[in-house]
């Protein structure tokens, strides 16, 4: 049985899957836990040589990614590009650390023992990915677990099923042992039992989600009743802090792709600036005009900065907190009105409060909300005045300042002089507070993809006091 996945922006079918039920799932967890031991045994080159072969294949596929994403989210070209290209750079940053999965050897304080700590795979691994950046986030569930020795099961978004099969599509041309990677797509109205079976599943070990804070806090529920560790990136309402110092122009350019790339439905977006009132009048009146001239148009014509959002619930999410605001006395600098349902220009909301709903909700499309502060000491107040706490920037010229409050400010992520939307492969990626928790990439995602055990050799005979 299959469903169909429909094109925002035409009301076209965009694709098409298998629509799995729970009732799959048992087998499907038992082929991925059959294949570990084959995939865990081979050498750490060996695991590296699927894997680079596993980034060429992405790569081929790429017109085959600008379409489906296209079709499936509202997409621009220049987006799935981009997905491609940092999400073969993950696969091969993945690649590279099969051969840093390292213990150590321990000091014992018991004569003739040599104590070591090991990092040995765990087994199967689900990663749960989202639609917003789904080649990215759709690699990343699956590419350092596979580095660990792990067997995977990524979960397909209901959004962009044929975007997230081409990645599976691409690893198992890649060489892995049959049944190392896999997939499982659903309906809509399955989502809740498929998952909540996966999580269930016996095979699985451990847990990886992107997505929102409400659903990321029903994953980690369920996987608690099973003891099994989940690593969490969830929502952000990411700041960006203006001081006084800043370079205006910089500023406003990094502010506008931090807020406005994929349309805001990044969870790095950049969502409230927040100024210091000496520069406030000339940083928005910049902003205005920098924004303004960012028109929304179809993706399929490739001549705008701005595409579609993925549904019309987002753009009716955007205008309640819009109008909220509005209510509530913010002035909007940028806006526009919606066409085709989905193709929703970029809004800039002036004098936005604490006390207003776009200040503290999470929009995940084309707003951003600029705050004043009085100075530095309440813009980082304000910065902090959120559930999330995911990614941040602070502009300004004095870098020992920059880092000082860098620091300061709760988040996972903090860029001083960069924009909040910045993902590297090497890097340790994640958030605190309802943003989740663990990190994936790099020797982070080592830690969270491995069991670490302590193992002892004794060399002497024993001496027990009984």
């Amino acid at each position: 049985m299959k469903f169909e996945r429909i094109n925002p922006l035409t009301g076209e079918a965009a694709s098409s899957a298998e629509a799995m039920k729970a009732s799959d799932v048992p087998a499907i967890a038992a082929r991925a836990a059959q294949a570990f031991p084959t995939w865990s045994a081979m050498g750490p080159n060996a695991r590296r040589a699927v894997l680079m072969k596993a980034a060429e294949r992405l790569e081929a596929k790429k017109d085959a990614f600008v379409e489906a994403m296209m079709g499936e989210i509202g997409a621009t070209a220049g987006w799935a590009l981009f997905n491609l290209n940092l999400a073969a750079g993950m696969v091969r940053e993945a690649a590279a650390i099969t051969t840093q999965i390292s213990g150590e050897v321990i000091p014992s304080d018991k004569p003739g023992t040599l104590a070591m700590s090991l990092r040995e795979p765990v087994g199967v691994i689900l990663g749960i990915a989202p639609w917003n950046a789904p080649i990215i986030l759709g690699v990343r569930a699956i590419a350092v677990p596979l580095a660990c020795g792990n067997s995977v099961i990524l979960k397909a978004s209901e959004n962009c099923p044929r975007t997230h099969s081409l990645i599976v599509e691409a690893f198992e041309e890649a060489g892995f042992p049959n049944g190392t990677v896999n997939i499982v797509t659903n309906a809509p109205e399955d989502a809740a039992d498929v998952v909540g079976a996966l999580i269930d599943a016996p095979e699985v070990r451990r847990i990886n989600f992107t997505g929102s804070t409400h659903v990321g806090k029903i994953i980690a529920k369920r996987a608690a009743e099973h003891l099994k560790p989940v690593l969490l990136e969830l929502g952000g309402k990411a700041p960006f802090v203006v001081l006084e110092d800043a370079d205006l122009d910089e500023a406003v350019k990094a502010a506008a792709f931090g807020a406005f790339m994929n349309q805001g439905q990044i969870c790095m977006s950049t969502e409230r600036i927040i100024v210091v009132d000496a520069v406030a009048d000339e940083f928005a009146a910049k902003f205005k005009a920098k924004v303004g001239s960012m028109p929304v148009g179809d993706p399929r014509e490739g001549n705008t900065p701005l595409g579609a959002v993925v549904d019309a619930r987002t753009v009716q999410c955007v205008k309640s907190l819009i109008e909220d605001a509005l209510g509530h006395g913010a002035t909007q600098l940028v806006g526009g009105e919606t066409t085709q349902n989905v193709l929703m220009p970029a809004h800039v909301i002036d004098h936005v409060t604490p006390e207003m709903k776009l200040f503290r909700d999470e929009s995940f499309g084309p707003v951003v909300a600029i705050t004043r502060a009085r100075d530095a000491e309440h813009a980082v107040e304000l910065a902090n005045d959120t559930e999330y706490g995911l990614s941040a920037s602070v502009f300004t010229r004095d870098t020992a300042k920059g880092l000082e409050i860098a620091r300061r400010i709760q988040s996972g992520i903090c860029h001083v002089n960069g924009p909040t939307v910045h993902d590297e492969a090497q890097m340790p990626f994640g958030g605190m507070k309802a943003s989740g928790y663990g990190r994936f990439g790099g020797k982070a995602g080592i830690d969270a993809f491995t069991e670490l055990r302590w193992i002892t050799i004794e060399t002497q005979p024993g001496h027990y006091p009984i």
